[in-house]
């Protein structure tokens, strides 16, 4: 059933701006929501249809109906979640590589969106719709960490930390070479490939600032495979595994960015089964963290290397000779 609210103008608050005054009024809406609702006639000022940037006068009643969430048109699936943390307002998984996050061409369900549908019942609705809020994404093929919200209110708070880059974001990755130094960062923009649109590139024109930080954990010299820590300032498409080729060391198993052709170096058989086998890009989200919007606390939320990574470092391990190895992985 629709909500109606009343408000009154007091003195304090004359010649305010109507949009600002129900962003104060309504917290746990959107700005863009509250826009919305100007937009489609669900607020009245003084018994006649709002206007976003008006300014109030004292004595004004102003009448808001909030439409109940649409329901979403993807369908709830029951699809096994591990779920890291869960509250009122927000999800953390641990997404396993294979699990596509949203709907899309070719991938109409079985995604993370439809195990998140059937899995909460809390959903407040994001974006005027029952579902949950998706602010950022791993690919297919990429496992670890991942926040989803549960209402508008938080969606729009955690979207802006993304935004100003403030959430901090730490992957694990096996990587083709032996990395030089110890640790660096990679400045490069990244875009649209100018010929391979599927592709991301650090030649495209339409480029944008990409910053990724390395660290080297571990140099396995024998197969020259380097297990290495990214921490993320900024959040492209493909955005490690563009600055990782364009540095000659393409994560292993990636076969879009130049990893096929490199096995040729792994002389175990045993290793070599283990990383054919692997079938997708040795990348894993370890470490999430943020300030919650609901009490402003800053929490971290981490993920072990998944079983396939963990079986291809535990192999190179037993390789190796001790003193070859520099850093063991934390």
């Amino acid at each position: 059933m629709p909500q109606n609210l009343s408000f009154y103008v007091d003195p304090a608050r004359i010649s305010e701006r109507l949009d600002r005054f129900l962003a104060e009024s309504l917290p746990d809406i959107s700005r863009s929501q509250i826009k919305k609702l100007i937009d489609d006639g669900l607020v009245q000022v003084a018994g006649r249809p709002a206007k976003a940037g008006e300014k109030l006068r004292v004595g004004d009643t102003i009448h808001v109906t909030l439409p109940p969430p649409a329901p979403s048109e993807v369908v709830p699936q029951q699809i096994p979640l591990q779920v890291l943390y869960e509250d009122a307002h927000l999800i953390i998984i641990d997404k396993p590589a294979g699990l596509v996050v949203h709907p899309a061409p070719g991938h109409a369900d079985g995604t993370l969106v439809n195990a998140l549908l059937h899995h909460c019942q809390d959903l407040a609705g994001v974006g005027g719709e029952l579902r949950p809020g998706i602010v950022h994404r791993l690919d297919k093929e990429t496992s670890g960490v991942m926040v989803a919200t549960k209402d508008d209110k938080t969606h729009t708070a955690l979207a802006q930390q993304f935004k100003v880059h403030s959430i901090r974001r730490c992957y694990l990755a096996l990587v083709h070479g032996l990395l030089p130094q110890e640790k660096g960062v990679i400045d490069c923009p990244i875009g649209r490939h100018p010929t391979q649109r599927k592709k991301m590139s650090g030649k495209s024109r339409s480029g944008r600032r990409a910053v990724t930080r390395w660290k080297v954990l571990s140099r396995f010299t024998a197969s020259r495979i380097s297990l290495v820590e990214l921490t993320l300032e900024t959040g492209r498409t493909h955005q490690i595994r563009v600055h990782l080729s364009e540095m000659n060391h393409p994560v292993v198993g990636d076969p879009v960015y130049g990893a096929s052709g490199r096995l040729k170096d792994v002389r175990d058989p045993k290793l070599k089964s283990l990383l054919v086998g692997l079938k997708r890009q040795a990348l894993h989200a370890r470490l999430l963290g943020f300030v919650h919007p609901q009490d402003e606390e800053y929490r971290e939320f981490t993920s072990a290397l998944p079983p396939d990574m963990s079986a291809i470092v535990s192999r190179l391990q037993a390789l190796e000779p001790a003193d070859t190895i520099e850093h063991k992985p934390q």
